[in-house]
């Protein structure tokens, strides 16, 4: 498999890419907290929610990069002798799931914030222009009579220019963390698959080599019969030594290869 631009090709290098941006993303995971902890207080600003947004922007692609890294890390070949590898992998993708649920968590939080934020501008515009929460939910249907349009025109009139704008910009804000939030759902379902198919395939691959360790040993046991029959008929062994035995198994993830000619015994395993 070809590796993706700009991501290192060397196994630990790798690992390191990843254990770096896990690393970021817990500290950039931090300070959206904190900014998150002064949203409705007296140092909620424009700057303070526009930092917020390059935040969780930063957070976001360092996220989809990882994800990429991680594929990629997953993708390498591993045989029974690099079950270190699987080790390795099955930690980094216990620390980023991690990372990122904090993450989403902060999002989510963010998000909220942002709802209330437009409801409060929403009530307070109500209040100025001299309605309550009863004029608004005993309203009629828009349908049932004039007056009730009338009334309802006359609440969206109330909201001033300023904080229509402000509306708009919250909701325009909460609908791009809501599409932040479904990318990284999808980050954790690449996960989850990964997981689940390098588990198969150590699987398959220690099935292969056991088997391949019962004919190794059983082409052993031949030519230990063989010895000791040497001692008894040497013409025959004479003859053993120029017979020809070969074996092989393949499946989707490893080939094996055994052959016994005269007395040596060759075991090949290449994985795919």
């Amino acid at each position: 498999m070809a590796y993706q631009s700009g991501i290192p090709e060397d196994p630990n290098q790798l690992a390191q890419t990843i254990s770096s941006n896990i690393q970021k993303i817990t500290q950039q995971t931090s300070e959206i907290q904190r900014i998150i902890n002064q949203l409705g207080t007296p140092q909620d600003t424009s700057e303070l929610r526009q930092r917020l947004q390059q935040r969780q922007q930063q957070v976001g692609q360092l996220a989809k990069e990882t994800d990429r890294c991680m594929k990629e890390f997953g993708s390498l070949p591993v045989t029974a002798e690099q079950r270190q590898r699987k080790i390795q992998k099955d930690r980094l993708v216990n620390d980023f799931s991690n990372a990122l649920a904090i993450f989403q968590k902060t999002q989510r939080q963010a998000a909220q914030k942002e709802r209330e934020f437009v409801d409060r501008v929403r009530a307070n515009s109500r209040l100025s222009a001299g309605f309550t929460d009863e004029d608004t939910q005993g309203n009629p249907s828009p349908f049932e009579s004039s007056e009730g349009q009338s009334q309802v025109q006359m609440q969206e009139d109330a909201i001033t220019e300023d904080d229509l704008q402000l509306i708009q910009e919250r909701e325009t804000s909460i609908r791009q963390l809501e599409s932040d939030i479904m990318d990284i759902n999808q980050i954790f379902k690449d996960l989850g698959m990964m997981v689940h198919e390098q588990g198969e395939m150590i699987d398959s691959i220690e099935a292969n080599v056991e088997n391949a360790d019962v004919h190794v040993q059983s082409a052993t046991q031949q030519l230990a019969r063989a010895a000791e029959y040497q001692v008894i008929h040497p013409l025959f062994f004479t003859e053993f030594t120029q017979m020809h035995y070969e074996t092989q198994l393949t499946n989707s993830d490893a080939t094996i290869n055994i052959s016994v000619n005269g007395g040596n015994v060759r075991c090949m395993i290449s994985v795919s």
